[in-house]
């Protein structure tokens, strides 16, 4: 407990608040590491899992990619990457690392959004002349957001924990307070970046999960007003789409 404590201390020491190291600069540069790998990762991995989704074509294929890409060791892809690349362009080198670990999860969202939904609704839709893009932008890709936004959250959690290595290569970032921690032996340090790193991914796993719950439609989530019994009116193909976007 005494650890703990002098840890928390020296998370909130006017040095960590206001000195020349200090925690929300590490905090930012974490988070930028974090938000652009996403970003590349989804402009990646959407367009693919939407394809085999709707298609239902080549899911083996992207299943074995993305096991192999979970399965490469990220300390040692970084420490090639920056060596191939040079030590300046070590955010190329570190970008690509946390761009391989979060287009797996992002895929799987993906693919697994669109064919999640009901095929009943789909089988409406082409009932109804929409085209296949129109099928996949208007039906299925709102259906499926929840698992996509799903996939996104993992993806940052995996991002955000793996972005401790950036400091390994002179990046910065929440993990130069664990490797400065282990090269000095101040395990208060150590610790403190440990809690920081963790508080991060708490609050960055619930931003997530309050958007995963705001995206499901509201006559999936039940919250729109069910209609009056009294009301006579036929369930065509046009009322099951509108009740399911």
């Amino acid at each position: 407990m005494t650890l703990f404590a002098e840890a928390i201390a020296w998370i909130f020491s006017p040095e960590r608040l206001l000195g020349g190291n200090p925690v929300s600069q590490r905090i930012g540069e974490h988070l930028r590491y974090t938000l652009i790998a996403l970003a590349v990762s989804a402009l990646i991995a959407v367009p693919v899992g939407y394809l085999i989704g709707h298609s239902g074509k080549g899911r083996e294929v992207a299943v074995s990619l993305a096991g192999a890409a979970r399965a490469l060791p990220s300390l040692g892809l970084l420490t090639i990457l920056t060596l191939v690349f040079g030590i300046g362009q070590a955010p190329v080198a570190a970008t690509v690392v946390f761009v391989v670990l979060g287009v797996p999860s992002v895929l799987a969202g993906a693919y697994a959004g669109i064919e999640a939904v009901d095929r009943n609704v789909v089988d409406a839709a082409r009932a109804m002349g929409m085209t296949e893009w129109q099928i996949l932008v208007r039906v299925e890709a709102p259906l499926g957001l929840p698992l996509l936004i799903g996939g996104l959250r993992s993806a940052a959690l995996q991002i955000l924990a793996t972005a401790v290595l950036a400091a390994y290569v002179g990046l910065g970032g929440l993990g130069i307070y664990i490797q400065r921690g282990i090269a000095l032996r101040t395990y208060d340090e150590m610790l403190g970046g440990a809690i920081l790193i963790v508080a991060l991914a708490l609050v960055v796993d619930a931003v997530f999960a309050l958007l995963e719950r705001l995206a499901v439609p509201a006559g999936v989530s039940g919250r729109t007003k069910r209609p009056s019994p009294f009301r006579r009116r036929a369930l065509t193909p046009a009322t099951a789409i509108e009740g399911a976007g």
